[in-house]
């Protein structure tokens, strides 16, 4: 068995992976440009691909089985110019970490330990118990709104119920209300669901459907002192639309991992937006972080082993994007 793990980001998933894969496998990790004979050879001898793209500059795999998609994203993969017989999965296990990088940015607009620690070390006793203008702020009782029920808006839905939350969901199919959702908006109905959340979580995949979705309409129609997180795509929230938003201090913030520009081969360390979100004060950006934990590594790889061997056995595949044909 003979696998590639193509380019850094695959190849975070490659360590130990003998282990789990088990048998007799032959395992080389490729680098992002295939600029050397040897290794473009090796890419088309491959039984199996790790990587997070596939188009017609990469040597087409003659005998390819499985091209795994070590995340959940497989737009940068052309799958009809990968072999017939090459069947395509993806990943998730991020929504874990997801979720918890959601909450985590919830509960510190809420609970001020870092404020209240520098200021105390200065002697200034602000948020000290006992007088109603010193008291902070909790988010039991708050409701969050998904936009998105996959298995990210999932995860967010279970810990926020844990803190006692309600949660409002915006979904492309119907979701019906239950222990884990107080109300539940199909897209077509948006215009109800704005206003009636504390904090916005955009999960929802980048489609032309969900492009510019939450556009200056939408963040209008938000809570003065509602805040929007982007962990799903970043043109998913219309940008111009986020920057005067937050500029005008319409909303109450943002948390946005997702962005409009990222690092390239031309600039390794581009602003991530073409608008100065860096010098607003209302926004907290992150750099397309939130999934990327030990344990999202941990998960993944777990899943592309184990599909590896259910492809060597006939055996059905977890996260199928597109069946092998014959």
């Amino acid at each position: 068995m003979r696998i590639i793990f193509h380019g850094e980001n695959a190849a975070s998933f490659s360590q130990d992976f003998g282990e789990l894969v088990g048998g007799e496998a032959d395992i080389r990790i490729l680098p992002d440009a295939l600029g050397d004979e040897a290794d473009r050879r090796a890419y088309a001898e491959a039984d199996v691909i790790v990587g997070v793209k596939f188009d017609s500059t990469l040597p087409r795999p003659h005998d390819l089985k499985l091209f795994h998609v070590p995340g959940a994203g497989y737009d940068a993969v052309d799958l009809n110019a990968l072999p017939a017989g090459t069947s395509v999965c993806n990943c998730f296990g991020h929504e874990q970490a997801i979720a918890e990088y959601v909450m985590s940015a919830l509960l510190a607009r809420h609970v001020p330990l870092a404020d209240a620690d520098r200021r105390l070390r200065q002697g200034d006793w602000a948020y000290w118990a006992g007088a109603p203008d010193r008291v902070h702020g909790e988010i039991a009782g708050k409701t969050i709104g998904l936009l998105g029920f996959g298995h990210i808006g999932k995860a967010i839905a279970r810990r926020a119920k844990a803190f006692e939350m309600r949660v409002h969901i915006a979904n492309r199919s119907p979701v019906e209300t239950s222990e884990l959702v107080d109300a539940s908006f199909t897209l077509d109905r948006l215009a109800d669901f704005w206003g009636g959340c504390d904090a916005i979580v955009v999960s929802v995949p980048l489609t032309a459907e969900t492009t510019g979705l939450v556009d200056a309409t939408a963040l209008s129609a938000m809570r003065g002192d509602a805040v929007i997180f982007n962990v799903g795509r970043g043109p998913t929230i219309d940008e111009a639309a986020l920057y005067a938003a937050l500029k005008q201090n319409r909303i109450g913030g943002a948390v946005i991992d997702t962005w409009y520009r990222y690092p390239g081969r031309a600039d390794a360390n581009p602003l991530p937006a073409t608008l100065p979100f860096h010098e607003l004060p209302n926004i907290v950006m992150t750099p397309h972080m939130s999934g990327w934990t030990s344990g999202t590594i941990r998960r993944r790889q777990q899943t592309i082993a184990d599909n590896i061997r259910r492809r060597a056995a006939g055996e059905p595949l977890v996260n199928l994007v597109r069946a092998a044909q014959a």
